[in-house]
């Protein structure tokens, strides 16, 4: 059900974008800190010279948090040229803001409430310093960390599980029952460069819907998995109905997580 503050808008578009998330506090907008929300609608406001029209996002992401595929929906009344307008906002956008793709969709469509189907990665190194351009995209961990154990730990969080200790500050509706459809640890294959290190990893994660720094507290465990402080025992127990939950104290990085893909449902 579209929110009736869209409903005087007759046109709305479905806009695919890329970001760099290193310099902007996540997409949602937020008093005194730039924001991926607040850039798109600032250029929005540019490119028709007006500010009649509403923008929603298909999600959160965190501070510094990138996206290869994120989605944003536009309710306007005019009627746009596609191809000339993506041309307009790449013009106008930040060199770390692209748009990709554009279609029309129907004013009733909702981007936020449609099923979709979400895939995370998260990017590592270990056993050295890296390369401080490797910093937006990469986290490295100067420990040794075991990948073969991690890789195993990777496979106990695919099914449904409960995750109350992968999650933070939860309202009273929070589901915590929770399926993951993939979660692997590989070779870094997706991206590279000469100053990333010679060997990286990416931990790969699918599923419908996340809670507040899942992810990011997902890899925190693994990570203390790879630093034999935690065993394949503790996050079975951590995934089971029955804990403390009390959420998990490691949280991983935010730079090195991004929002890889994302497939619409319905």
């Amino acid at each position: 059900m579209i929110s009736f503050e869209f409903m005087k808008y007759q046109n709305s578009y479905l806009i695919t974008i890329q970001f760099l998330g290193f310099r902007f506090h996540g997409w949602q907008k937020q008093q005194n800190v730039k924001t991926i929300h607040e850039m798109v609608d600032k250029t929005l406001c540019f490119v028709f010279n007006h500010a009649d029209f509403k923008t929603i996002g298909a999600g959160r992401t965190d501070s510094k948090v990138s996206a290869n595929t994120y989605m944003l929906q536009i309710f306007m009344n005019e009627t746009i040229e596609l191809l000339s307008f993506l041309e307009r906002m790449n013009s106008n956008f930040p060199n770390d803001i692209k748009a990709i793709a554009i279609k029309e969709v129907m004013p009733s469509f909702n981007i936020i409430q449609t099923n979709k189907m979400k895939e995370y990665v998260y990017f590592f190194s270990f056993g050295e310093k890296n390369h401080p351009f490797a910093a937006p995209l990469m986290v490295g961990v100067e420990e040794n960390l075991d990948i073969e154990l991690m890789k195993k730990g990777a496979a106990l969080f695919e099914g449904e599980h409960y995750f109350h200790k992968y999650c933070t500050q939860p309202s009273e509706h929070t589901r915590f029952k929770r399926v993951i459809h993939k979660c692997i640890i590989e070779e870094n294959n997706l991206y590279t460069a000469s100053f990333f290190p010679k060997k990286s990893y990416v931990l790969r994660v699918s599923g419908a819907g996340f809670l507040r720094y899942q992810i990011r507290l997902m890899m925190g465990s693994l990570f203390e998995l790879g630093k034999h402080h935690m065993s394949l025992d503790d996050i079975t127990a951590s995934l089971q109905s029955d804990n403390d939950r009390a959420p998990l104290k490691v949280i991983a990085p935010s730079s090195g997580l991004q929002l890889y893909a994302i497939d619409l449902l319905s």
